[in-house]
C-alpha cells in the first residue's frame, strides 16, 4: 500500500456534487427511466420510485460515502482497514470493483455508439432519408465490429485523458464542464418537448396515475432501478467519498446528488416522448427508442437537425460522466492498495477495459453465435452478470455491514461532523432494515426471473 503519498481531496463542495452526479446520471436516465414509468402505471410508479430512492438508495448512498471517508481508502482496502485482510466482509469490496470494471468494459461499447451517432447528426445523416433507412443504421453499426471498436477505443481514451488528470485537476475539473453543458443540453430538448404537440401526450405517458399497472414485478422494478440509477454497489461512491472533507455535510450533499439524478430522468422523458408522439409514434424501449425511433423522430421536425447534435451530445456526455467514475473505483485500488501511479494505473486499466470489451463489440457480429450464459451473447451475460447479481451483491454486503456490524458511535461521528447527527435514528433503521430486505428481495427475483437457478442447476 502507497502510505506515503497525501491523499486527494475535492476542491469544493460543488465538485463533489457534480462529480457523484455525474456518476449516477448515465443512459439508464435518458432512456429507461422515461420508459419503466410509462410501461408501470404512470404516475403511481414514480410515487414507488421516490418512496425507493429515499428508503434504499439514499441511504445506501450516505453509507457508502461514509466508508470512503472514514477510512480514506478504495472500495477494498475500506474493508481491509475497518475488518482486515482476513475478514470476509472484504469481499463486499472486491465484489464493487469487479462490477466497475465489468461494467466500463461494455458500457464503453454502448457510449461508442452514441459517439457514433453524434457524427451522423453533424453531418445530417437523418435528413430526407425514409424511416425504414434511419432505423436500419443500428442494426448496420451492430453489425460492423471494427466500427465499434473503433469508438469504443475513442470513448476509452477519452475517459483516460479525464481520470488520468487526478481528483482535481481531472475528474473534477471536467465534471464542472460536462455537468453544466449536460443540464444545459437537457434543459433545450426539455423545452423543446414541452412546446411540441405531443407535450400533454408525452406528460400523461409518464405521470398519469394507473394502480392497474401497478403489480408486485412494477415495485421491483422501482426497487431495482432506485438503487441501479444512483451508481451504488460499483465501488464509485466509496471512492468519491474518501475524496471528502471531514466536516462535509453527508445528508445535504446525498439528497442533492440524489435530486439532481431524479430531476434529470424525469426531464429527459418529458423531452423525448412529447416529440416522439407529436409525429404519431409509439414509444419503444431501449436501443430501439433511441437509435431507431428517437432519428426517425428528428428527421420529420422543424429544426431535427440541430436537435439531434443536442440529443446525441447529451447521451454522450451522460454516458462520460458515469464512465470516468468507473475507472477512478479500479485506479484508485491500484494507487491505494499495490502502490501504483495514476499514470500507470489509469493506462493500465483502460487498456485492460478495452481489451475486455472487444467481445462485447463482437457479440451481434463475429462473436454472435458464441454464448456465455445460457443463449446470451457476451454483451448480454456480461451486462445480466453486473447489473443483475455484482451491484445488488455489493449493495447488500454494504447494508448489513454498516446496520449490523459496524461501530454505530463511528457512523454517528461521520454525520455529526457535517451537523446531520438528527438524522441518524432514521437512517440507522433504514439501513439496517428496510435497504436488506428491499435488495435481497430483488436480487431473489432478478435471479429467479433471468433464470440463473435453473442455469446453475444445469451445471451440476
Amino acid at each position: 500500500m502507497n502510505q506515503t503519498a497525501p491523499r486527494s481531496l475535492w476542491a469544493t463542495r460543488l465538485g463533489f456534487i457534480l462529480a457523484a452526479a455525474g456518476s449516477a446520471v448515465g443512459l439508464g436516465n435518458i432512456w429507461k427511466f422515461p420508459y419503466v414509468v410509462g410501461e408501470n402505471g404512470g404516475g403511481a410508479f414514480v410515487l414507488v420510485y421516490l418512496a425507493c430512492i429515499l428508503l434504499v438508495g439514499l441511504p445506501i448512498m450516505m453509507a457508502e460515502f461514509m466508508i470512503g471517508r472514514h477510512t480514506r481508502r478504495d472500495a477494498v482496502g475500506a474493508f481491509v482497514q475497518l475488518q482486515g485482510k482476513r475478514s470476509p466482509w472484504v469481499a463486499a469490496g472486491w465484489v464493487s470493483v469487479t462490477a466497475a470494471f465489468l461494467i466500463l468494459s461494455y458500457y464503453s461499447v454502448v457510449a461508442g455508439w452514441t459517439l457514433d451517432y453524434v457524427f451522423r447528426a453533424l453531418r445530417g445523416s437523418f435528413s430526407g432519408l425514409p424511416a425504414e433507412t434511419i432505423e436500419g443504421m443500428f442494426d448496420g453499426l451492430i453489425a460492423d465490429g471494427p466500427r465499434q471498436i473503433l469508438w469504443h477505443l475513442a470513448f476509452i481514451a477519452l475517459c483516460l485523458g479525464i481520470v488520468i488528470g487526478g481528483v482535481q485537476k481531472g475528474i473534477e475539473r471536467w465534471s464542472k464542464i460536462l455537468m453544466p453543458v449536460l443540464l444545459a443540453l437537457l434543459a433545450l430538448l426539455f423545452m423543446n418537448g414541452m412546446l411540441s404537440p405531443g407535450a400533454w401526450e408525452g406528460i400523461t405517458f409518464m405521470f398519469r396515475p394507473d394502480f392497474d399497472k401497478l403489480t408486485a414485478g412494477s415495485v421491483l422494478e422501482a426497487m431495482g432501478h432506485a438503487f441501479f440509477t444512483l451508481s451504488l454497489g460499483m465501488a464509485a461512491m466509496i471512492t468519491y467519498g474518501s475524496y471528502l472533507n471531514r466536516n462535509e455535510d453527508l445528508l445535504g450533499s446525498s439528497v442533492r446528488i440524489v435530486g439532481l439524478d431524479v430531476l434529470i430522468a424525469i426531464m429527459a422523458g418529458l423531452a423525448i416522448f412529447p416529440i416522439v408522439f407529436s409525429v404519431g409514434m409509439e414509444p419503444g424501449a431501449g436501443p430501439g427508442l433511441i437509435f431507431k425511433t428517437i432519428p426517425v423522430v428528428f428527421s420529420r421536425i422543424p429544426g431535427g437537425f440541430v436537435l439531434a447534435i443536442v440529443f446525441f451530445l447529451l447521451l454522450a456526455f451522460a454516458a462520460l460522466t458515469s464512465a470516468i467514475s468507473l475507472l477512478e473505483a479500479q485506479v484508485a485500488y491500484l494507487i491505494d492498495e499495490r502502490g501504483w501511479g495514476r499514470k500507470r494505473a489509469t493506462t493500465f486499466l483502460a487498456g485492460l477495459a478495452f481489451v475486455v470489451g472487444l467481445p462485447t463489440a463482437l457479440s451481434y457480429n463475429s462473436l454472435a453465435e458464441w454464448h456465455l450464459i445460457g443463449e446470451r451473447t457476451f454483451f448480454d451475460s456480461a451486462d445480466l452478470l453486473a447489473s443483475n447479481y455484482l451491484l445488488p451483491i455489493s449493495g447488500l454486503l454494504v447494508s448489513i455491514y454498516v446496520g449490523w456490524f459496524w461501530s454505530g458511535t463511528e457512523e454517528k461521528e461521520e454525520l455529526v461532523a457535517g451537523g446531520s447527527g438528527w438524522v441518524y435514528p432514521l437512517w440507522h433503521f433504514a439501513i439496517r432494515f428496510i435497504a436488506p430486505t428491499a435488495i435481497a428481495l430483488v436480487l431473489f427475483f432478478k435471479m429467479r426471473e433471468t433464470g440463473l437457478f435453473a442455469w446453475v442447476g444445469s451445471l451440476f
